[in-house]
């Protein structure tokens, strides 16, 4: 599968340690020929962090992608009934989404577009960022890798010593995982 001509939704949720890590893999879907719109939580649009400031994150979104971030309920609500993406990537996903996700709860930019999204049975690729994904969140990693049409990118402990509940995904596997969700396809080892 190909990522040329493919229009990628692209959300990113609070876990903004991992910001340096995603755009380069939001910058490689475009640069695979894919249309990448972004969309940004509450938080992740609104907040200024010890990582980067909110306006920052906006701006470099607008860069890689030449899209303006969406950032409302009202703006992503069309994703389902204009079937506008072929795939919507979460990264990072944090155990909040992870958890609303897994209840059926669409109250912020991101959930609501991943459940707009869904009603065209189109594939959504998670890519895990949570202290406690060993923990509390490990139920809602549970609940989605069991439902139709989530995939996830591979994961793993990213610090084991001081933070042993923790995974976060292998945000690099992003460009490869994307191609095999369109194919629904997991890709494996999920488990890293």
């Amino acid at each position: 599968m190909t990522l040329s001509g493919k229009t990628i939704g692209f959300a990113l949720t609070g876990s903004f340690c991992t910001f340096s890590r995603v755009f380069p893999q939001a910058e490689a879907l475009v640069k695979a020929g894919a249309c990448v719109i972004p969309v940004l939580s509450f938080n992740a649009w609104a907040l200024d962090t010890r990582f980067f400031k909110a306006g920052e994150v906006r701006a470099r979104l607008r860069e890689i992608t030449g899209e303006e971030p969406l950032h409302t309920l009202e703006a992503v609500e069309p994703f389902g009934p204009k079937k506008a993406l072929d795939l919507l990537v979460i990264a990072p996903c944090t155990g909040n989404t992870l958890a609303k996700l897994a209840a059926g709860i669409a109250d912020t930019p991101v959930t609501l577009a991943v459940k707009s999204h869904l009603r065209n049975e189109r594939p959504v690729l998670v890519a895990v960022s949570t202290n406690d994904g060993l923990a509390a969140a490990a139920k809602n990693i549970g609940a989605l890798s069991g439902a139709r049409h989530y995939y996830f990118v591979p994961y793993g402990q990213d610090a084991p010593d001081g933070k042993p509940r923790s995974l976060v995904a292998h945000f690099d596997k992003i460009p490869e995982c994307a191609c095999a969700a369109l194919s629904g396809v997991q890709t494996q080892p999920v488990l890293v």
